[in-house]
């Protein structure tokens, strides 16, 4: 049986992980795997999420299950944030646990179809995550142009797939801070893609994958509010591994908005038989770190104060390369009005591995960079090394 299978080819992040890992350089510069760093170049562990660890364990009392919904305390703090002071939107919103942000998306979009949609529509590039689970799942990819050459979201592309799209087609779009592109759609372009979505009654799946990373909490959701406002249904995918720094213990949830209350139980039935076939039951541990964070005061002010020096950090590197203006051929200064880990570089895959081989800067084939991976003690060696192999 197993000689029927073709070997597929390798992730070429894990790939770049192993070449990165094996290079003695010491000036080396990792700018390929997604997670935050500091100016120091570690990924820590909040002091926040560590207090409540410890709070775990000295309270926990029981790994009993939870249940395929997962801990339904985590998914009711999220929704404050997610969703606003109307949390559940007048009885018509509820969620549950998923294995991280990726299990929240496979849950949607298998949902989707179980629901009757047959394609879904997506911005490229993408996350390349999203085309693997949409493939998968055997569910059709219609693609449309995310960003434009110069930086600017392509909001005519998704406008027009919106209005072109047929009666079982669905739209997938990020909340903030596009992975892998770092550019978002303004509010005035927000607010006229939940026109779209109105006008039209094409079913809207959001990806919220890095609330917090780009202006702040609140801000971060204005896209998602407007498009909640305007359509009687929606999903939305939501990760904890990013905001909290829980990235190897999977922390995700999934919610459905409907058009009335009475329609949340069928969904979630359905819902839990889906999660039941997939995962059974979600990791428990990330999700009981991330409720009791956010149902402590002093702890969620921790943890938002520490959100805030991600962030400004983030921009403070954004705004020092834009500041370099052109680097050889690759225009920098588009850099500061885009948002969170990501941005893409106008790079050849032959410069992205003259990069490497000459200059010890790791990073994906696409032009994708970890904008974290950059900090004020190689900034300078990154774009003088860009100036050289592009210029």
């Amino acid at each position: 049986m197993l000689e029927r299978l073709t070997s597929q080819p390798p992730d070429a992040l894990l790939a770049l992980i192993k070449m990165y890992a094996a290079d003695e350089r010491p000036d080396k510069v990792d700018l390929g795997v997604g997670v935050y760093r500091t100016g120091q170049g570690d990924t820590p562990v909040f002091a926040a999420v560590k207090r409540a660890e410890q709070k775990l364990v000295d309270e926990q009392d029981s790994k009993s299950y939870l249940g395929p919904e997962g801990d339904m305390g985590f998914v009711e703090a999220l929704m404050p944030y997610i969703f606003g002071s109307d949390a559940t939107m007048g009885g018509r919103v509820q969620g549950m646990q998923t294995p991280g942000g990726t299990g929240a998306v496979r849950l949607a979009v298998a949902l989707a179809q179980r629901a009757g949609i047959e394609r879904i529509h997506m911005g490229t590039p993408s996350w390349p995550n999203h085309a693997q689970i949409l493939s998968d799942i055997a569910l059709e990819m219609v693609p449309f142009s995310h960003s434009k050459a110069d930086g600017s979201a392509d909001i005519e592309s998704l406008l027009a797939a919106i209005k072109g799209a047929q009666p079982n087609d669905a739209v997938l779009l990020h909340g903030s801070c596009h992975n892998p592109t770092g550019i978002d759609y303004t509010p005035e372009e927000w607010a006229a893609i939940a026109d779209a979505f109105a006008q039209t009654g094409v079913f809207p799946i959001i990806d919220l994958a890095y609330q917090g990373l780009g202006h702040g909490m609140e801000e971060d959701v204005v896209g998602l509010h407007k498009v909640l406002a305007a359509v009687p249904e929606a999903f939305v995918a939501y990760s904890c591994d990013k905001n909290f720094g829980l990235y190897r213990d999977r922390v995700g949830a999934f919610y459905a908005m409907t058009r009335t209350p009475d329609d949340l139980a069928t969904v979630f039935s359905n819902a839990n038989a889906l999660a039941r076939a997939s995962w059974s039951m979600p990791p428990d541990h990330g999700g009981a770190v991330v409720r009791l964070v956010l149902c402590d005061p002093e702890l969620t002010a921790v943890w938002q104060d520490e959100l805030t020096q991600m962030r400004d950090r983030m921009r403070q590197v954004r705004a020092r390369l834009a500041e370099a203006g052109v680097a050889g051929s690759v225009d920098l200064r588009p850099l500061a009005d885009q948002n969170g880990l990501f941005a893409m570089l106008s790079v050849t895959p032959d410069q992205v591995k003259q990069l490497r081989e000459e200059h010890a800067i790791y990073m994906a084939g696409s032009g994708r960079i970890n904008i974290a991976g950059l900090h004020m003690g190689n900034i300078d060696k990154f774009i003088a090394a860009l100036t050289a192999v592009t210029g």
